[in-house]
């Protein structure tokens, strides 16, 4: 698997649907389902560890699972990995080095801050130095990775928030960015002028407004992710399964 692989599935006639896993199992699922990429759920590796979701799990802890998965499956995976858990530029391009050379062929790096409970919109300096600063260290070394940068102006509310991501997303790719992941933009129209204007791939979150794959695909999106989605069912069914378990006694439903 590599870059340029990757790159192309988001240049296709549809939508790349990504698989959002957590652990080997998960990713192994989604390989046998037939998935052609797989984006690793920092929400759903910080609540897998016990952590909230947010920086508040370390770096190392993250590429321990993130490598555990790589190992596990042959498809393309890309990291999402915050905001990088640093704004050191030389630590942050020696933590994309390391997920690099475990096999990840992209990222999602974002302009929210989420070192606090309440997620901030950052300044666009910093994600955009942030870009740069990795797409010229790994050209030095003759490496490469997929940078999906994610702008939070939908997921932070702030004022003329379509005006806002439009004008981030063009300084984003000016900075290296290959894509732009914009969770929670839901309007048809915002959405199209966005892929227009910016001229990316553009990368869309499910939500109950925009569902539907057939008008995802005629949008032009090129990416769809469902972020901690999955987990959440999973942990949701883990949940009444063991409630019902613990009241009914009844150990027919194990075997």
């Amino acid at each position: 698997m590599s870059v340029q692989t990757f790159k192309e599935l988001h240049n296709q006639n549809y939508p790349l649907v990504i698989a959002n896993v957590w652990d080997s199992i998960s990713a192994r699922a989604a390989e046998k389902a037939g998935f052609l990429a797989i984006g690793t759920s920092s929400h759903a590796i910080a609540n897998m560890l016990g952590y909230e979701d947010g920086q508040n799990i370390s770096f190392y802890e993250m590429l321990y699972i993130i490598e555990r998965i790589s190992k596990s499956t042959s498809i393309h995976i890309s990291a999402d990995i915050e905001s990088g858990f640093t704004d050191d530029l030389d630590t942050l391009n020696d933590y994309i080095e390391k997920l690099v050379d475990i096999g990840v062929v992209g990222i999602n790096l974002e302009d929210g801050n989420t070192d606090d409970e309440k997620r901030e919109l950052s300044n666009e300096v910093v994600l955009e130095k942030k870009i740069k600063s990795i797409k010229d260290y790994l050209k030095s070394k003759n490496k490469n990775v997929f940078i999906n940068a994610r702008i939070d102006t939908y997921t932070t509310k702030i004022e003329h928030t379509l005006e806002e991501t439009i004008k981030r997303g063009k300084l984003y790719k000016e900075a290296g960015a290959d894509g732009i992941f914009v969770p929670l933009i839901e309007d048809k129209i915002e959405i199209l002028k966005v892929i227009n204007e910016v001229d990316l791939p553009l990368n869309i979150f499910i939500t109950p407004k925009l569902n539907s794959y057939k008008i995802i695909s005629e949008l032009g999106v090129h990416r769809i992710s469902s972020g901690n989605k999955v987990h959440h069912k999973v942990t949701e069914f883990t949940n009444v399964f063991f409630e019902r378990l613990i009241d009914s006694k009844d150990f027919s439903s194990l075997l």
